[in-house]
């Protein structure tokens, strides 16, 4: 899984696995949800997000697996 926030775009990114995505679908306000091209979620898009997520905390719990700190 990878999130990744544009600040150019404000705009934040969770991919959830690396199949490309070849459908979204609007769910909300400026919130895109990817499929892939068996109907599975591969991602998810928040425009404006500075306004909609607090995005001065990450909290992870459960983790089965360290967390790499991509810079």
């Amino acid at each position: 899984m990878k999130i990744r926030y544009f600040s150019d775009t404000d705009t934040l990114s969770i991919r959830l696995n690396d199949k490309p995505s070849v459908e979204s679908e609007e769910i909300a306000s400026d919130v895109v949800i990817d499929f892939d091209t068996e109907g599975g979620v591969v991602g998810l898009e928040i425009d404006l997000a500075s306004s909609k997520v607090d995005l001065k905390t990450l909290e992870l719990k459960g983790l089965l697996t360290p967390v790499a700190n991509a810079n």
